[in-house]
């Protein structure tokens, strides 16, 4: 469905391409930077100007207290299920920089 002021906006922008405008704007002819994840990059922007953490922080810091409870744990039964659990964070930290990298 389109904007019910879609034509209005067309045609003010027809209105002022017409008087110039858009004439010699910084960066005219010149290629876009680059973007790796267009269909995300409006999101992207949003999160990190939100302040917002990406999954790969908070995964980090669930990682920091596995550590903390292994180099205190003694059993060692429980020491194996830490280390992999900690095995299974790190891979998640992995994949979740590059998603956010992209």
């Amino acid at each position: 469905m389109d904007h019910p002021l879609l034509d209005l906006i067309n045609a003010r922008i027809a209105e002022a391409e017409k008087d110039g405008a858009f004439d010699n704007l910084e960066g005219a002819g010149k290629p876009l930077p680059p973007c790796d994840d267009p269909e995300n990059a409006l999101i992207n922007r949003v999160i990190r100007e939100n302040g917002a953490v990406p999954e790969f922080v908070t995964l980090g810091r669930e990682l920091r207290k596995l550590r903390e409870e292994l180099a205190e744990e003694t059993d060692r039964t429980r020491r194996h299920q830490l280390l992999k659990d900690m095995s299974m964070l790190e891979a998640r930290i992995d994949l979740s920089r590059k998603a956010f990298a992209r």
